[in-house]
């Protein structure tokens, strides 16, 4: 499912029972995800450590490296973060890089791709699995950035910009020959979103990146309108809004205070949920509502809330992608709405980027998903082939 099926914003005026601090994950418990003591001597980008992962079986013929790196957060502060490095057996270097940011719908440190992978099953969509093997078949390096970042800050999508490009910049400041590699970017739903905001950022935050473009389908661009969708009213999918309120809280404790605001039912939840991935936060919040966690209060309470969530907006946010960009959407989405995912592809085309917005048949947005997967696919295999961008602006 995407990032959430609306991002229900419980910072906001209400009664409710204050906490001192946002509800964070429990940390993990492997050393290597610690920071070192010197993180802030470190530049975006830089590898901190690496070690070699054990081989997943469902990926053909490929080692697995994973590399900390220091990246940077919402308010610019220094913060490690990891990617992992899927390389088929035989590569050359300077291969193409494709950056795939999985959709991550979770709250504890184990939802991550790095962990996800050695899960009993891998990937939680199915044709994740397929896209991964065509592109290392081919002789590419994939990187699979934890782009939730340290504090697993569900629903802050710029966040995971940063990750994703400072994992790119990680990966080709690495042992691995990969300097001189052209890069792409990939992802779909809440993994499409922060695709296509690490491409709206690059010219700025990552301009030395050689990127070719970037493919990004069913994508949540206006978070906003997420959250009118579900309102008030109960939602099967409440427990996903709910954790991206966490995780909101976790990037922006100030501006985002959504523990604040809590009735003891509410916090009662947040607690159960604080390490809770996508079954887990499906089953708990379940048809609940706003009014079951946080009574009396309205979805946005304060201008400082609405401009968290038009700052994690991609209709909203000033950035454009200069690197040409592949969209697609089913007009059937019954999740994320399809007129703004059009109307962000056309903001692209105003500001000079070549887009091709697909428009596919499927029924609902995990059929989008399989889809518009092998066309995503084959776009950025043409150019890596060095073809011009297709365009229907």
């Amino acid at each position: 499912m995407a990032i959430g099926t609306a991002l229900v914003v419980a910072s906001v005026t209400g009664i409710g029972v204050a906490a001192a601090q946002p509800i964070q994950a429990t940390p993990d418990p492997d050393p290597f995800y610690s920071a070192p003591a010197d993180l802030g001597g470190a530049a975006p980008g830089d590898v901190l450590k690496t070690r070699q992962l054990p081989p997943v079986p469902a990926l053909i013929n490929t080692d697995v490296q994973q590399i900390m790196f220091r990246s940077t957060n919402s308010a610019g502060a220094p913060i490690a973060a990891t990617t992992t490095l899927l390389l088929p057996r035989g590569y050359s270097p300077d291969a193409p890089v494709v950056s795939y940011q999985h959709i991550i719908n979770g709250l504890g440190v184990h939802c991550t791709p790095s962990r996800a992978l050695y899960t009993a099953n891998p990937f939680e969509w199915i044709w994740e699995t397929p896209g991964l093997n065509s592109a290392l078949q081919q002789g590419w390096v994939v990187a699979l950035p934890d782009h939730l970042g340290p504090q697993s800050a569900y629903g802050a999508a710029r966040l995971g910009a940063h990750i994703t490009l400072d994992g790119v910049r990680a990966v080709q400041r690495s042992q691995f020959g990969l300097g001189g590699s052209p890069v792409t970017l990939a992802g779909y739903s809440g993994g499409g979103m922060t695709t296509l905001f690490a491409a709206a950022l690059a010219p700025r935050y990552a301009p030395e990146i050689r990127l070719l473009g970037a493919a990004a389908g069913g994508v949540p661009t206006n978070l906003e309108r997420l959250v009118s969708m579900i309102d008030d009213q109960p939602h099967p999918a409440f427990g996903l809004a709910f954790a991206a309120a966490i995780g909101l809280e976790r990037e922006y404790p100030h501006r985002f205070p959504t523990s604040r605001h809590l009735s003891p039912a509410g916090h009662a939840l947040a607690t159960q949920l604080r390490d809770g991935c996508t079954q887990d936060l499906l089953n708990a919040g379940s048809n609940l509502g706003i009014a079951d966690v946080a009574p009396g209060a309205s979805i946005v309470g304060t201008p400082e809330a609405l401009g968290v969530l038009h700052e994690n907006s991609l209709r909203f946010a000033p950035e454009t992608p200069t690197a040409p960009v592949y969209m697609w959407h089913s007009r059937n989405d019954s999740i994320i709405p399809y007129d703004d995912a059009a109307a962000t592809a056309g903001r692209y085309c105003a500001g000079g980027t070549p887009v091709q917005f697909d428009t596919v048949g499927a029924e609902d947005h995990v059929q989008a998903a399989v889809e518009g997967a092998g066309p995503a696919m084959a776009y950025l295999e043409s150019l890596v082939r060095g073809q011009p961008a297709p365009s229907n602006c």
